[in-house]
């Protein structure tokens, strides 16, 4: 296109904007004036005020100039190359290192004409330069994102440059906590930021991992576990350190596991608690936390994922005056928040609740808690003996471990108490099987067990980036589904976006909730095995968990792979 005369005073990109007559010249030099009085980038106020879209400028100029045009949306955020260029000059010139190849750094800019850039980080990392064209909009996005993430990493910073790292502050050291160089200001930030960053992102626990020659801190989010930081190994001990000190643990020690606690106090009405546990390794201690949020026992029972008939035979449940309720999956499954959630229902003036755990995950207000201390002699055995002495409605055991436990739990519930415990086995049918291997007799069971819960958690769909996908008819009919079902639902697939963890976000409760009906009392009686109960818990209606996680896909609430990974066989 041939320039006018009257608009060659304009130079760089918005030269050529004027020239293809997205903008006239008067608009031109109005938004130019505009973004230069506010000392914003002319890009950035034409996008941000919407005058301009950003892919119209972005098309423009890689035609314009020659350069390759990228979608960032399309990155892992996660392959950048953190360390190479520093926050300053990042957001001083709204440039973002890509990736590193050889000695050339690959940099998204919006600005082709943005030389300055390229010359400030050639400068700064000894490496050649070379443009990527992007979006302004999706630029201040990246930007952003990647900033949050590498404030944890570290992974650029010597033990020189520890003074020089600015981390949120949130020490909540007590006045006579030891002190010693471990206490150094950048590194009490640092260990505070990581806990801060993993109650933003709704992690349940925080792994630091020595090596030979690294040192790995990941966050376990929606029950996967993804890499968020890794500090230069020679501070590894500095930051364990730290965390010793902030839990009361012994910092000299560092041959045997040590366990500990953590509160912090984000504001005048919410805490955080941290269960830390240190075990030694062969580069030095590894350190995990379990993060402890007295809410998520306070969601209500409308938001764990029960279909209505499993939440109705779970309240009718826990309103009998006396039995036993059993809740049962592996670790990390959600057993404690289920429990917790009846607990609260029952929790009133008029009832005398007693629990005992190894260890106390949630204080609630009006339950009387007992952590177990096996080295004092204080057991679940020893603390069921203590609770029905004085006066109880409702008894909560922490697990049932062994014969005397379960004894003493079976004979509460069969004396007039409400008992509510844990196992570990794979569904509710096995639950009674193990009781019986345990040497419980067949009677007892069938006098106080109530109902048996087994359940997994099953990660969300992200609401904002599913999308419909089309399965095969034989794979939808071997993961389940009946083929009179097919065609009247829909299957989502996770994708993933900014929004989320790889395509979910948050979890969602899949249960077995089997009653013992005189049906399965009469099979218990009979000696029947887990397979044969399982059949019997299906006669009477009871879902299994494989068809409590169809029903969630059929509800568009979760995968088919999901599905497929936490309760496969």
């Amino acid at each position: 296109m041939v320039a006018s005369s009257s608009d060659m005073h304009f130079s760089g990109l918005l030269k050529c904007i004027v020239q293809e007559g997205i903008l006239t010249e008067a608009d031109a030099q109005l938004h130019s004036d505009a973004a230069k009085k506010i000392k914003t980038p002319l890009i950035s106020y034409l996008v941000n005020n919407k005058y301009v879209s950003a892919r119209i400028i972005a098309n423009q100029a890689a035609t314009e100039f020659g350069l390759p045009f990228f979608d960032l949306s399309a990155i892992d955020k996660s392959i950048l190359p953190s360390g190479l260029v520093s926050e300053q000059l990042i957001r001083k010139h709204h440039a973002l290192p890509l990736f590193k190849r050889g000695n050339r750094l690959f940099i998204a800019l919006s600005d082709p004409t943005n030389f300055q850039a390229l010359d400030d980080i050639k400068f700064h990392t000894r490496l050649n330069t070379e443009i990527i064209l992007v979006e302004e909009d999706k630029l201040g996005t990246a930007i952003d994102s990647f900033l949050d993430a590498s404030d944890t990493s570290m992974t650029d910073l010597l033990d020189a440059d520890l003074d020089n790292i600015e981390l949120s502050a949130g020490d909540e050291q007590s006045p006579d906590s030891p002190t010693s160089d471990i206490d150094d200001a950048p590194i009490v930030r640092f260990v505070n930021k990581i806990l801060l960053d993993a109650i933003k992102k709704g992690a349940s626990d925080i792994h630091l991992e020595p090596y030979e020659k690294t040192f790995r801190i990941r966050y376990r989010s929606d029950g996967m576990l993804s890499e968020v930081a890794s500090p230069p190994s020679n501070i590894a001990n500095r930051i364990v350190s730290r965390i010793k000190v902030m839990s009361k643990m012994d910092i000299a020690e560092r041959r045997v596991p040590q366990d500990g606690r953590i509160k912090m106090t984000l504001s005048r009405n919410k805490a955080i608690d941290f269960r830390v546990n240190t075990c030694p390794t062969l580069f030095g201690e590894k350190v995990v936390l379990r993060i402890l949020d007295p809410t998520s026992a306070q969601l209500g029972i409308e938001k764990l994922g029960f279909e209505p008939v499993q939440q109705k035979l779970f309240l009718d449940a826990i309103q009998k005056p006396y039995g036993m309720i059993l809740v049962t999956g592996p670790t990390g499954s959600g057993k404690t928040v289920s429990l917790y959630t009846g607990l609260n229902i029952l929790n009133t003036v008029e009832r005398n609740i007693s629990t005992a755990e190894d260890p106390v995950e949630i204080t609630v207000e009006g339950i009387n808690q007992v952590n177990m201390n096996v080295k004092a002699g204080l057991t679940f055995a020893t603390a069921l003996r203590a609770f029905l002495r004085q006066d109880p409605d409702i008894i909560m055991v922490g697990e049932i471990r062994d014969l005397e436990t379960a004894e003493i739990a079976v004979k509460a519930a069969q004396t007039g108490h409400m008992v509510l415990s844990t196992l570990h086995t794979n569904d509710a049918p096995q639950t009674l099987n193990r009781l019986l291997q345990m040497g419980i007799p067949a009677f007892n069971i069938v006098s106080s067990v109530l109902l048996i819960m087994a359940q997994r958690l099953a990660r969300r769909l992200c609401e904002h980036c599913k999308i419909d996908s089309e399965y095969p008819e034989n794979v939808l009919l071997e993961a389940g589904f009946q083929k009179e079902e097919l065609g009247s639902f829909t299957v989502f697939k996770a994708v993933g976006c900014e929004k989320c963890n790889d395509g979910y976000k948050g979890r969602v409760g899949i249960y077995q909730v089997m009653p013992i009906t005189e049906a399965m009392r009469t099979r218990i009686l009979e000696g029947c095995n887990a397979m044969q109960l399982g059949d019997q818990a299906k006669a009477d209606g009871v879902n299994d968990l494989r068809r409590s996680g169809l029903i969630k896909i059929k509800q568009g609430i979760t995968s088919l792979e999901e599905i497929d990974r936490v309760t496969r066989e």
